[in-house]
């Protein structure tokens, strides 16, 4: 009895501890015997004992290896059964890279397991896992859950850039929300569709559709996607959601190993230059896998412009795309057309690297070209980018880059410019790499016939764009009358753009000139300096600050801002002597600057749709003006102005004010006054006025109160006061004396189609007397009786009465009717005179020759006539000579 009992506890033992000691070396013989059934070549191992918890089983780790590459790997694993199986997974890791590792049984000729076989396998279940990591795109990782059931399987995947919800109901699969964030500035991509699946899960889906909608930056409005299927053949089209607009067509099917898409359409409507095309594409070996693919195809590019209609064809392949080593050759040939424009491509490279970066490298021969009018104004000779060499990859450009272009323009002339330079890793949109270029180029500026160059170089390097060297300007430039010889801009400190947060653009100029000459008198401004910086953000986005200097004549000192639509700026002049301005004065003038200072201040802007504005004031005081017969002295000028409109407005806050101390000349010019205000060029709306005249001559005045441009009414200048005898005195005249008072009033015109001066009229206010030179009168009376007879009466002639009516036309010509009464008074003798005469003369000769008397002696030798007075009686010589 006792060995009985002996035997059934001896049982017990074995039945309870050989399957305790074979569960706690599981992790020694389970990866053994799973690999009976794992594919040849690959292998599990589990870091650590299996640990067994309230109904639950924990696996901190196991991995799956292909030979030495770990195609898998799981950590915290958790099993339970709550109410149905339920695995809790902390991280599974898988890496793609290992797949072709795996050797598969290449010769059972086992038929593969129907979908519904397997579905039927599945248990009742639920599957968490919190990170699933897909070691080549770790950016989408994310937790995966599955809620399994013979009937019904369901997956529910959420990362920061993708997110899934998929229902398959045995070959029925719903895609209710597929979401990929394809950036920051890009909206997500959502699809959602239904579609069946094969019998066998390797097949093609006999029948389905997919739709999305997206946002694409560089369409208008959002974009529908639909796919649908059936069989072996199907549409994918692309269409426009607003309009309604079809962006892409393309016809697919699929026979064997072959995916074909055949008379594919496509058109971009977009930014005014629309484009449109077809496609065809084949891949062969398509269900081999992504290493195996062959592709081949064609797509051309239509245009059209007034120059007429473009083609261009992209050649694709045969080649393959891969994960490892692309090897994918395209060749784009032919044109495109826009507006006048034509672009010409020969470009022939080959696509190699893997998908995920790929590379691109242009074969010898690749160019592209361009010709054509660009606009009404600019046309293109010829434009061209050698492309032989340089890759593209993602990350960046490398090679040489370079272009050539030869250009003319209507109104500026003909260019030629030339770029060289080497990049490597260059992107310029993401401030990353290098690219240093040289350029030169030359021209002719067709306005002036001047010939200009320009040279430099520099460097874009990641987020700083850098001008190192710039030398540009031009042989001469003549505008008019003015000629400036070897005017050039150079670069005194290099020009640096720093495109980083903060961003920041420094570098200093100076524009340097030859002589300036003015007209052929030799009048000339010395050879002069611009030399300014500019310091701020961007190019678009600076302040700029210098000084003008032409040897003594400154410094005028500028400052302003550019801020992309508009340049602001303002230019000082401090206090000058104006004697530094006596080399822009013509040598042949014969003028002497010998006093006075100059400030001025200005404030000006620049804009698109504006034009250019400027307002300011300048001031001359104390000027004093030296010439061979004048003298001006004590000159004091301010000039307020605004220029707008191409127009200046003067005297903007007061008057254009104008006083002179002192013009010395034949005669003295005291005290002269003169207000100027309007617009010029004047017209109806912005006239001009000259105001307050006035001028102390002659020991009297001469004023005008307003002239009007446009001219209306004519202006009137009035004489007052004025000393005949100081004119006379101040003209030198020898033959005869003048003493009294002259007033007068000349109706002034400056736009009459004939006359200057129209009824003007002279008289005096009081008493004159005129006296003759006594050789004067005698060599009269010597040449002709008659008229010395008639001078005897006006040797001396008290006047008591005068007047004269005075015109003047525009060439010149005065004309002036006079009527004298007074007394005579000769030997003691008096008699009454009564002086009727009519004179006409060139007045502009008459000034210009200044001599007054010999003209008055030979009008009085041909046209002297007295009025006839009774004779005494026995008075026989009287009778006689009348």
């Amino acid at each position: 009895m006792k060995g009985k009992y002996k035997a059934i506890i001896a049982l017990l033992l074995v039945l309870v501890i050989l399957p305790l000691s074979l569960f706690l070396s599981l992790s020694s013989w389970l990866p053994r015997v799973a690999g009976y059934w794992l594919p040849p070549g690959s292998s599990i191992t589990m870091d650590s004992g299996i640990r067994l918890e309230r109904w639950a089983i924990s696996v901190p780790g196991i991995r799956y290896w292909a030979g030495h590459c770990e195609v898998a790997g799981v950590k915290n694993a958790r099993l339970s059964h709550p109410s149905r199986w339920q695995l809790d997974v902390g991280e599974l890791q898988v890496n793609p890279d290992c797949f072709s590792s795996l050797a598969g049984d290449k010769t059972s000729d086992d038929a593969p397991l129907a979908l519904s076989t397997l579905q039927q396998l599945l248990p009742n279940s639920w599957v968490n896992i919190d990170n699933l990591l897909i070691t080549p795109w770790p950016q989408y990782q994310g937790a995966l859950q599955l809620a399994l059931t013979p009937s019904r399987q369901e997956l529910h995947y959420e990362g920061s850039l993708i997110s899934t919800h998929l229902i398959l109901r045995q070959q029925s699969l719903e895609v209710s929300a597929l979401r990929v964030t394809l950036g920051e500035a890009v909206p997500p991509l959502e699809l959602v569709g239904k579609l069946t699946l094969a019998i066998n899960p390797d097949g093609i889906p006999p029948e389905g559709q997919l739709s999305t909608r997206f946002v694409s930056p560089n369409i208008p409005g959002p974009l529908d996607v639909h796919l649908h299927w059936r069989k072996n053949a199907g549409l994918l089209n692309v269409i426009e959601a607003d309009k309604q607009t079809l962006l892409l067509a393309l016809p697919w099917s699929v026979e064997g190993e072959r995916l074909t898409i055949e008379q594919g359409l496509w058109q971009w409507p977009y930014t005014g230059f629309p484009l449109r095309g077809g496609l065809a594409l084949r891949v062969d070996g398509w269900q081999q896998g992504l290493e195996n693919m062959t592709l081949s195809g064609r797509m051309n590019m239509v245009s059209e412009g007034r120059a007429g209609k473009g083609n261009a064809v992209l050649n694709i392949g045969p080649g393959k795309l891969s994960l490892l080593d692309s090897a994918l050759p395209l060749q784009l040939t032919g044109e495109i057309k826009r507006e006048q424009l034509i672009l010409y491509a020969l470009l022939r490279g080959q696509l190699s690297g893997t998908i995920i970066d790929p590379l691109f490298t242009f074969h010898p021969g690749s160019l592209l070209a361009s010709r054509g009018q660009v606009n009404e104004a600019l046309n293109i000779d010829d434009v061209r980018w050698p492309l032989a060499g340089v890759r593209i990859s993602r990350q960046g450009i490398d090679g040489r880059l370079q272009a050539i272009l030869r250009a003319r323009q209507n109104v500026l002339g003909e260019m030629t410019l030339h770029l060289d330079g080497k990049a490597k890793n260059f992107l310029p949109y993401e401030n990353q790499g290098l690219w240093q270029w040289r350029y030169w180029g030359r021209g002719l500026f067709a306005p002036v016939q001047a010939k200009w160059d320009v040279q430099g170089e520099g460097e874009w390097r990641d987020k700083r764009i850098q001008f190192s060297t710039l030398s540009t300007g031009f042989d001469k430039l003549e505008y008019g009358s003015m000629l400036v010889s070897k005017p050039r801009l150079h670069l005194v400190r290099p020009l640096f753009w720093d495109t980083g947060e903060p961003q920041q653009l420094t570098g200093a100029f100076v524009l340097e000139t030859g002589r300036t000459l003015f007209g052929t008198g030799g009048s000339e401004l010395p050879p002069a300096a611009l030399t300014f910086t500019v310091d701020g953000r961007t190019p678009a986005d600076f302040q700029f600050k210098g000084e003008l200097r032409a040897k003594a004549i400154g410094p005028v000192r500028v400052s302003g801002r550019w801020d992309a639509e508009r340049l602001r700026g303002e230019a000082w002049w401090p206090k000058q002597s104006l004697t530094v301005f006596q080399p822009l004065l013509p040598a042949d003038w014969k003028m002497e600057m010998k006093g006075g200072d100059l400030f001025a201040q200005v404030a000006f802007s620049a804009a698109k749709g504006q034009g250019f504005e400027a307002g300011g004031h300048g001031v001359v005081k104390g000027g004093k003006l030296w010439l061979p017969d004048n003298q001006i002295n004590g000159v004091d000028f301010v000039l307020p102005f605004r220029y707008q409109d191409s127009r200046w407005h003067l005297g903007v806050r007061g008057p254009v004010s104008l006083r002179i101390a002192e013009i010395r000349n034949q005669f003295r010019v005291q005290n002269v006054t003169a207000d100027l205000q309007g617009g010029y060029p004047w017209d109806e709306r912005n006239p001009l006025w000259l105001s307050h005249v006035s001028a102390d001559v002659l020991g009297g005045k001469v004023i005008m109160q307003q002239l009007t441009m446009p001219q209306k009414d004519a202006a009137l200048i009035r004489l007052q006061d004025l000393s005949s005898s100081e004119l006379v005195h101040a003209i030198k005249l020898k033959q005869f004396t003048f003493s009294g008072r002259i007033n007068g009033g000349l109706p002034l015109w400056l736009n009459h189609p004939k006359w200057i001066v129209k009824d003007g009229w002279i008289t005096s206010p009081g008493a004159m007397t005129f006296r003759m030179d006594k050789d004067m009168a005698d060599a009269i009376a010597d040449k002709n009786i008659a008229a010395g007879a008639a001078m005897s009466w006006i040797r001396y002639l008290e006047i008591t009465r005068s007047w004269a009516r005075v015109s003047l036309d525009n060439l010149g010509e005065m004309e002036m009717y006079a009527t004298v009464t007074g007394v005579s008074r000769q030997n003691g003798k008096s008699s009454s005179v009564n002086l009727n005469y009519h004179h006409q003369e060139n007045i502009f000769s008459l000034w210009r020759s200044l001599r007054f008397g010999e003209n008055l002696q030979s009008w009085l030798e041909e046209n002297a006539a007295l009025p006839l007075v009774p004779c005494k009686k026995n008075d026989l010589v009287c009778e006689e000579k009348q």
